[in-house]
C-alpha cells in the first residue's frame, strides 16, 4: 500500500486541564490545527504529539479549499500555457492536502478507531469529488492538451518530458475527454466508488475481530506454547471471557495457529471461522458490497472506452494487457496444482499413518506440512524461530543487508513522537553520512490496525521543494507477552525484507518532480524491488550474520542454514496455487461487463465457478483470500492488480539471477541497483529499469525454477 501521486495521493489526546485553570484556559488563542501547519520536526516527520482526531475533518475541508483555490489560478491564467506555469505548477498545489491526506490514511489504516473511521467515511466521496474537480476541468485540460500537442517543440529535458506525458495520460484516462454527461455520471461513480471501498474496508477490520474464534478449554489448544495459549488467555480476558481462550485472525485465509493445533476439531473451527469472514449475514456482510464495486468499476470502465475493469486497470502496466496476463496466471496454473496435489498426497499419506482417520481438508495443511517438513529436511518452525528474534532480524539483517549494498546506516532516535507505543523510529543515513530519510517500524498487530503487510510514506521524496523521505512499514506480528522475545517465523522474516525492499524505493528516490517520487511506477512494478530485496531474507551471508539465538547470542549452525536452503521450493505447489487462485478472483469479477456482474446472493457460486473454470479448485489449497475479505482488489489499489506480485517475482526471480552472477551482496552491485531502478521512481519507462539493471528482457524461466515448477522438475 501507497500513496497516490501529487494532487491524487492519497495519537495522543491532551489532558484536560485542572478545573481551577478553567479561566485562565478560556482566555487563550485558539488552538492551531497541527496538520495544516508544516512540521518543525526533522524532515517534517508528523507531530504525533499534537494531532487529535477532531482535527482531521477541518484540515481536509481547508486543505481541499486552498487546494481549489491553487489549481483554478492555474486554470484561469491568463498567459500562455507554458510547462512552468501549468504542469509545474500542479506539482506545487496541493501541499497541504497532501500533508493532512498522508498523515491520516496511513493512521486509518495502522491505528484506527471510531471517529477516524466516521471522517474516513464522510471524506470519501468528498477526496473523489475534489479529484474528479480537477481532472474533468476543461480549462485545465486545455492548457495541458495545447502543451501536449507542441511537446517536441518546448525544450524540456527528459523527465520534464515524460511528466507532461503522464500529465496528459492521467487527464485522458480520467475522463477529461468525455462530454458533459458522461462526465457527470463519472462524478457519480468515483463517489460511489470511494464509499463502497471504504465500507469494504472497514468491514473486513472488523468482521476480523468478530470471528475470532473462542475456545473453552486449554485442552483445545494442544500444540501451542505456553506462551500462545498465554496470550489466548489474556486476548479472552480482554474480550469479557474469562476462564476462557480466544484465537484472533488475520486477514489472510490460512491463520498461523494451524501449523500448531494438534486437535484436527480446533483446527477446522479456526479455518471455518476464517473463510465465512464476510459472507455470514450480519452488519459485515461484505458480498452486497463485493457486486456492487464489480458493477460499479465496470461501469466506469465502458464509460471511459474499455471493455471492463481489468482491461483499464491493465493499459498502462508493464505485463502490457489481459491477455498477457492471463496467459501467465495460465502457465503457472497448470504445473502448480500438480504439485499441489503430489504435495496432498504426501501430507494424506502422514494423515493415514497417524490413523488420522479424516480426509485432508484446507485446515490441516499447515500442520502436516511442518510434519513433512521435518521428515525430509530435519528441521521445522520451532527449530527456526529462536534464531529469528525481531531485533536480530532487523538490526542485523534488514539493515545490514542494506548496509552492504548501498552503504546506509541506522541510528534508532527515542526523541520523535509516536502514535503508538511500540513504533520505532531510526534516522537513515546516506553512504557518506549525509541524512537521507527517517524510516518508522510498526510491527505488531493490533485489532485496530488493518492486515497485512505494507509500505507507505508520511512524507515523498520532492526535488521541487527538497523534500526527503519520512517511511514506514507495517507488518502484523503477534506481540508476545510481556518479557517474552518477540520470535518470527521464516514468513515473517521474509516479509521483513520485502517491505523493506518498498521502503528502500522510497527512501532512495532521487527525482525532481513528486509525480515521479518512488514508488511512483505502474502497479505491477511497484512490488519488483520489494520481491527482489527478499533474496537477502535467506542469502547464507546476511542469514548467518542475523540468525542467532535470542537467548545464547548462538549464530544458527550452518547445518540448520543448509536445511534452509535446501527447503526453499518446498511446499511451492501449495504456495502458488493459493496465490493464483486469489488472483483468479480478482481477474474474474473485473473482466466482466457490468451486466454480467452476479448479485449479491450468487458471489459465493460465481466464486466456485471462476476457480472451477481456471481448474484451481482444489479445496485442500483455498484462495489466499476469498473475496469477502479480498482487500487487495475490494479495498485498496491493487483491483485487478493482484497478479502484480506473481509478476513482479518474475522479473525479481530474472534481477536475482544477475545480482548473484555479478557478485552478490556488494556496494558495485547496490550501487548498480541504486542508480538503475531505485532512485528513478516513474520519472523512466518501468520496463526500461528492468531492461537498465539486467541488461535484457523478462524471462518467466527464472521463477518457474525457484519455484520448482519448471518443466523439467
Amino acid at each position: 500500500m501507497h500513496s497516490l501521486p501529487k494532487t491524487l495521493r492519497h495519537v495522543l489526546v491532551a489532558s484536560c486541564l485542572p478545573a481551577l485553570m478553567g479561566v485562565a484556559h478560556a482566555a487563550q488563542a485558539p488552538r492551531a490545527n497541527p496538520l495544516l501547519v508544516e512540521s518543525t520536526l526533522p524532515l517534517h516527520y508528523p507531530r504525533f504529539d499534537q494531532i487529535r482526531d477532531e482535527d482531521f475533518a477541518p484540515a481536509f475541508e481547508q486543505a481541499i479549499a486552498e487546494h481549489r483555490k491553487e489549481i483554478a489560478a492555474i486554470a484561469s491564467n491568463p498567459d500562455k500555457p507554458s510547462f512552468d506555469n501549468t504542469v509545474v505548477a500542479m506539482e506545487r498545489s496541493g501541499h497541504t492536502l497532501d500533508r493532512v491526506r498522508s498523515v491520516f490514511e496511513n493512521l486509518t489504516s495502522s491505528n484506527t478507531n471510531p471517529r477516524l473511521q466516521d471522517v474516513q467515511r464522510a471524506m470519501a466521496p468528498k477526496l473523489a469529488a475534489h479529484e474528479d474537480e480537477i481532472r474533468l476541468d476543461a480549462r485545465l485540460f486545455a492548457r495541458i492538451d495545447a502543451l501536449y500537442a507542441r511537446r517536441d517543440t518546448l525544450g524540456l529535458d527528459a523527465e520534464s518530458a515524460r511528466l507532461l506525458w503522464r500529465y496528459h495520460q492521467d487527464f485522458v484516462r480520467a475522463g477529461a475527454m468525455l462530454p458533459e454527461a458522461s462526465k457527470a455520471r463519472l462524478r457519480a461513480l468515483n463517489a460511489e466508488l470511494a464509499s463502497l471501498q471504504i465500507t469494504f474496508e472497514q468491514n473486513t477490520l472488523q468482521e476480523r475481530g468478530a470471528s475470532a474464534v473462542t475456545f473453552d478449554g486449554r485442552d483445545e489448544l494442544a500444540g501451542l506454547s505456553d506462551a500462545e495459549i498465554k496470550s489466548a488467555a489474556d486476548a479472552a480476558a480482554k474480550a469479557g471471557k474469562p476462564g476462557k481462550f480466544v484465537i484472533e485472525l488475520v486477514n489472510t485465509t490460512g491463520q498461523p495457529v494451524l501449523a500448531e493445533l494438534a486437535s484436527h476439531a480446533s483446527r477446522m473451527k479456526v479455518m471455518a471461522a476464517s473463510l465465512a469472514r464476510g459472507s455470514r449475514g450480519g452488519a459485515f456482510d461484505n458480498r452486497a458490497v463485493v457486486a456492487a464495486l464489480a458493477r460499479k468499476r465496470a461501469e466506469r470502465a465502458a464509460l471511459l472506452g474499455y471493455p471492463d475493469h481489468a482491461a483499464f486497470q491493465l493499459a498502462e502496466q508493464t505485463v502490457g494487457s489481459v491477455a498477457t496476463m492471463n496467459k501467465l496466471l495460465a502457465q503457472l496454473a497448470t504445473p502448480a496444482v500438480i504439485n499441489a496435489h503430489k504435495e496432498a498426497a504426501q501430507l494424506q499419506a502422514l494423515i493415514d499413518a497417524e490413523q488420522g482417520g479424516f480426509k485432508l481438508q484446507a485446515a490441516d495443511w499447515d500442520f502436516y506440512t511442518q510434519k513433512l517438513r521435518k521428515a525430509q529436511y530435519a528441521f521445522d518452525e520451532s527449530q527456526l524461530k529462536p534464531y529469528y528474534e525481531l531485533d536480530h532480524v532487523l538490526i542485523d539483517g534488514v539493515f545490514y543487508a542494506a548496509g552492504k549494498l548501498y552503504g546506509l546506516t541506522f541510528k534508532e532516535r527515542h526523541d520523535l513522537p509516536v502514535y503508538e507505543p511500540g513504533v520505532r523510529v531510526f534516522d537513515v543515513f546516506d553512504h557518506d553520512g549525509t541524512p537521507l530519510a527517517i524510516f518508522i517500524g510498526d510491527w505488531y498487530a493490533r485489532p485496530n490496525k488493518l492486515g497485512g503487510a505494507w509500505m507507505n510514506e508520511y512524507v515523498a521524496q520532492d526535488g521541487l521543494t527538497g523534500d526527503k523521505p519520512v517511511v514506514v512499514n507495517n507488518l502484523n506480528i503477534p506481540k508476545p507477552p510481556a518479557g517474552e522475545p518477540t520470535l518470527l517465523t521464516q514468513d515473517e522474516v521474509t516479509t521483513a525484507f520485502h517491505e523493506f525492499g518498498h521502503a528502500l524505493h522510497g527512501m532512495l528516490s532521487h527525482v525532481k518532480y513528486p509525480r515521479f517520487s518512488s514508488p511512483g511506477v505502474p502497479r505491477d512494478f511497484v512490488e519488483y524491488p520489494s520481491q527482489f530485496n527478499e533474496m537477502w531474507a535467506t542469502a547464507p551471508e546476511v542469514l548467518s550474520h542475523f540468525a542467532r539465538h535470542w537467548k545464547t547470542g548462538e549464530a544458527i549452525p550452518p547445518a540448520l542454514v543448509a536445511k534452509v536452503q535446501a527447503a526453499r521450493r518446498f511446499n511451492q505447489g501449495f504456495t502458488t496455487t493459493e496465490y493464483l487462485a486469489a488472483t483468479l478472483l480478482d481477474q474474474a469479477w473485473h473482466q466482466l461487463p457490468a451486466a454480467q456482474v452476479p448479485a449479491a446472493a450468487d458471489v459465493t457460486t460465481f466464486e466456485a465457478a471462476a476457480l472451477h473454470r481456471a481448474g484451481l479448485d482444489f479445496p485442500p489449497v483455498p484462495p489466499r483470500y476469498r473475496s469477502t475479505y479480498f482487500s487487495h482488489a475490494f479495498a485498496g489499489d491493487y483491483s485487478a492488480g493482484y497478479y502484480s506480485y506473481i509478476w513482479s517475482e518474475v522479473l525479481a526471480a530474472d534481477s536475482t539471477d544477475w545480482v548473484l552472477a555479478h557478485g552478490g551482496l556488494t556496494r558495485e552491485v547496490g550501487d548498480h541497483i541504486r542508480a538503475t531502478l531505485l532512485s528513478r521512481g516513474g520519472s523512466v519507462d518501468a520496463l526500461q529499469e528492468f531492461r537498465d539493471l539486467t541488461g535484457g528482457a523478462p524471462d518467466v524461466g527464472p521463477l518457474l525454477t525457484k519455484r520448482g515448477l519448471a518443466a523439467t522438475e
